[in-house]
């Protein structure tokens, strides 16, 4: 390991997992309240069980590049970062707090802009804001905006669910194309038009995670963000025990993103996904799953992509285009920083 921070080590890959282990898990002597998950866990939020009822907590900073894009910008992104956390969890959003830091000199019209954004995407939510801070560093000292969300949710009598989850012969459900807000940044940072109507995935999950909840098991759920779907499913299958056989055919890219992919040398399943999931779910209850799913607005284009096996422990298959098989490994990092 370097001894200095580098870009890839805040990414969502492997080098920064290794180093919230190593340096900063490792240096935590309490890591859970009451039996609850916590950061040993190491899931997409925690849990504190309360009366007999369990609150799940979920802490979120963004600092994407460029701050306004197609389909969304950070304020729109910095809520569904933290309702996303939460959903994959299962918990029903009720309350978000959030830190909003500014470089001198941000345009004040902007910063409205953002916070409309983040109350309109509330609002649909039924969620409130309930606290907040707010800074400002001098001039060249920061670039633009980050904020940092907080999202506060209830199990309503659920178990909460664990991205540990898997199980010999679940499917696997991802509910919707890949790839798209990866692109979407990537090309405006770059300056890059590729000519077509693509638009940043990003969505708040809780009404599908509900509707999945509703219609059958599901075993285990994540938002691929930082490291795209490769990460999520290496992450599941090595905290489940198992190995995730995924069908290339199967997954949903945008034949746009995989142009633009294919130009500048990115792999579609490494990039930051902001309104999509990717659920384990019961063999009986896959079908059901995906057609209450598809039900929503955000799931309209779900499909089953592959399914969970107990050999080869800790593995992601994917089974290709041309009947070979080859191994998903985990990116070291993100190939486009600074990016959810």
């Amino acid at each position: 390991m370097t001894d200095r921070i580098q870009l890839s080590h805040g990414a969502g890959g492997t080098m920064m997992n290794d180093l919230i282990r190593s340096v900063i898990i490792s240096n935590i002597s309490k890591r859970k309240v009451a039996g609850g998950a916590g950061l040993d866990e190491f899931d997409d939020g925690a849990t504190i069980p309360v009366d007999g009822a369990e609150v799940v907590v979920s802490s979120d900073a963004h600092t994407v590049d460029p701050i306004f894009f197609l389909g969304g910008d950070i304020g729109k992104l910095a809520v569904c970062g933290a309702v996303n956390d939460l959903a994959m969890m299962g918990a029903r959003p009720v309350a978000l707090t959030d830190t909003v830091v500014v470089e001198e000199g941000f345009p004040i019209e902007d910063l409205k802009k953002i916070v409309v954004s983040m109350n309109k995407t509330i609002e649909g939510l039924g969620m409130a804001l309930i606290h907040g801070d707010f800074k400002v560093m001098p001039k060249g000292k920061l670039d633009k905006i980050i904020i940092s969300t907080t999202g506060i949710g209830f199990m309503d009598g659920r178990k909460p669910v664990l991205d540990s989850g898997l199980k010999d012969g679940d499917q696997i459900i991802i509910t919707g194309p890949i790839g798209d807000h990866g692109i979407v940044v990537a090309s405006l940072r770059g300056g890059i038009s590729f000519g077509t109507s693509i638009i940043s995935d990003v969505a708040p999950l809780w009404r599908l995670m509900r509707a999945a909840m509703k219609a059958g098991e599901v075993t285990a759920a994540k938002d691929p963000t930082r490291g795209g779907l490769s990460m999520a499913l290496n992450e599941m299958a090595a905290k489940s025990g198992v190995s995730v056989w995924i069908r290339e055919d199967d997954i949903p890219i945008r034949g746009e993103v995989r142009g633009a992919c294919e130009m500048l040398g990115l792999d579609p399943l490494e990039l930051v996904c902001e309104g999509r999931a990717v659920f384990g779910a019961r063999k009986e209850d896959a079908e059901g799953i995906l057609k209450a799913i598809r039900r929503t607005p955000e799931g309209r284009d779900a499909r089953i992509i592959g399914s969970v096996r107990a050999e080869k422990a800790g593995y992601v298959i994917m089974e290709t285009v041309v009947g070979g098989k080859r191994v998903v490994n985990p990116p070291l990092g993100e190939p486009t920083p600074r990016i959810c």
